[in-house]
Parts: C-alpha cells; sequence; structure tokens
C-alpha cells in the first residue's frame, strides 16, 4: 500500500461505526441458559400433559415462545433503546407486529381448520336418520 493510500485508509477495517458492545461470556451465557428454560418448560407441559385445558396450555406455550424471542433479541441480538440511533427499537416494534400477526394468525387458521374440516363432526346422530 503506498503512503497515500494509507493515509486514507481505515485504521480498521473490521471495526463498526457506532462502537457499540457485543456482550460478553456471561451474557451469551445467560441467553443461553433462559433459552434452554423457556424451552424445556413448553416441552414438559406439552409431554407430560400437566394442564388439561387446551387453550391454557396453548397460551401459556404462546407466552414461553414469546418471552423467548425477547431472551433472543435482548441477549443474542443485543437489542436496545440506545444502540444505533434508535433503529432496534425500530426493529423490536416490527418485530412486535409480526409477532402479534403470526401467533394471531396461527390460532385463527387452526381454530378455523378445525371447524371446517369435521363440518358434520357436531351434528346430532339423531338428525341422520
Amino acid at each position: 500500500m503506498t503512503a497515500s493510500e494509507m493515509a486514507h485508509a481505515h485504521p480498521n477495517p473490521h471495526a463498526h461505526g457506532d462502537g457499540h458492545d457485543h456482550g460478553t461470556r456471561r451474557t451469551y451465557l445467560i441467553g443461553f441458559a433462559l433459552s434452554v428454560i423457556l424451552t424445556a418448560i413448553p416441552f414438559w407441559l406439552v409431554m407430560g400433559d400437566v394442564i388439561a385445558d387446551r387453550t391454557i396450555a396453548t397460551l401459556l406455550i404462546m407466552a414461553f415462545g414469546v418471552a423467548q424471542i425477547f431472551v433472543h433479541m435482548v441477549y443474542f441480538l443485543h437489542m436496545n433503546t440506545k444502540s444505533e440511533g434508535g433503529w432496534t427499537m425500530m426493529a423490536a416494534i416490527f418485530t412486535i407486529i409480526v409477532i402479534v400477526i403470526a401467533l394471531s394468525g396461527s390460532l385463527w387458521v387452526m381454530f378455523h381448520l378445525n371447524t371446517n374440516m369435521m363440518p358434520g363432526h357436531t351434528m346430532n346422530p339423531a338428525d341422520m336418520i
């Protein structure tokens, strides 16, 4: 590299622009532990048939899923309100909107799929004669 190229080159070509931290081993281990816990509890709830009411079980599992999304956003993606001039907060808001659409859409589809695939299932057998 010539002297003029050295004068105009970045001092560290691999550095990021704003200098925010990328987490420590401790934060990654905390995030990993929380992720394992937030995965193991719903798995146990389903496999152990702990909650008899399916509605409560579904809502509880969805709550654990949403909590795990936030754990990933904070501990692995390092999203907070101060980094990158607030753009990560905009990404978080977008993520929340997508989560609400995906979860409510999934529940709506599954409910109507059950209703529409088995329309005669709820009929009284005496009415069929």
